[in-house]
């Protein structure tokens, strides 16, 4: 019980020092331009676009099978 107390007595050095960490690891990160950014965002939007199409496209299909599928065993009871 003495170890979990001394631990939670220390949390605000912790907390401190987890912070200065990740402020010494985003100094290494290199950023995107706005040229890339711009660009990525153009390839994410297109893509929603063509998997919303796609889906879409999936979802009249599969509705259709199961529609005429539903159909055929309510005439045929």
């Amino acid at each position: 019980m003495a170890t979990e107390l001394s631990k939670a007595g220390n949390w605000p050095q912790q907390t401190k020092a987890y912070i200065d960490d990740v402020k010494g690891e985003m100094r290494h990160v290199s950023w995107p331009n706005w040229k890339q950014v711009r660009a990525t965002t153009g390839v994410v939007i297109a893509a929603v676009f063509l998997f919303a199409a796609y889906f879409a496209v999936v979802d009249t299909v599969v509705n259709s099978i199961v529609n005429r599928i539903i159909n055929y065993f309510v005439r045929h009871q």
